[in-house]
């Protein structure tokens, strides 16, 4: 049996308050920053730790229907440097999506070195943490690289975990792991910072719509 309904075409009316629709990515739009960022990567002569300094946006954007399916969620954007130095570490764009009919979490995540991937996790409104992973060769949370990468460093997974703190802040800690043929073992390139809200997020177009109607 379908764990879908017959009717795939017809859709809800969602509302138009992204912000008080996040379920756990709430308290997760606006800009943010964190200074004390590590990221221990593979090196020919092994791993190298690096420090970071990481800015992040999640705008909410309007809520999202495949036919029945419906998501709120965050558009986002970061930006990695190196402390004292201008070049981009890191820069990386995608979505954080919430299904409250299922509790489904999904990240999306493209990067400007030829690749993307869609990790998902499930979860409750109210959690505080939570946990995503994309895995190589799934067609529902997969990893898809440019052929170099493909070759010399293989993405096989990808793992995020997300914790929101009572003070306000929220931290990360990620490991993607990686196959290269120098080495007899994966490689587990692990990431990890803590974020403090430096400003606030813009309304979703229909919700600006919506306010500005009932002014």
């Amino acid at each position: 049996m379908s764990q879908y309904p017959a009717d795939i075409y017809t859709e809800p009316e969602p509302s138009t308050d992204t912000l008080g629709h996040l379920g756990p990515l709430s308290g997760m739009a606006g800009i943010w920053t964190g200074a004390r960022g590590l990221d221990v990567n593979p090196k020919a002569d092994g791993p190298e730790k690096q420090a970071f300094i990481e800015t992040m946006e999640l705008q909410p954007i309007d809520a999202q229907t495949n036919g029945p399916q419906l998501f709120y969620g965050l558009r986002y954007h970061t930006q990695i440097f190196k402390p004292n130095d201008p070049e981009t570490f890191h820069d990386q764009v995608g979505y954080w999506l919430w299904e409250p009919a299922t509790g489904t979490l999904i990240q999306t995540l493209t990067i400007p070195r030829g690749q993307t991937a869609m990790a998902v996790g499930k979860t409750t409104a109210d959690a505080t943490t939570f946990t995503l992973e994309a895995v190589r060769g799934s067609l529902t949370n997969g990893i898809s690289s440019n052929p170099f990468l493909e070759h010399a460093f293989r993405t096989e997974r990808y793992t995020i975990t997300v914790t929101k703190h009572p003070d306000g802040t929220w931290s990360y800690e990620q490991t993607t792991v990686l196959v290269t043929p120098d080495r007899s073992e994966p490689f587990d390139h692990t990431d990890r910072n803590t974020l403090k809200k430096v400003g606030e997020p813009t309304l979703n177009p229909t919700a600006v719509a919506a306010l500005k109607q009932s002014q």
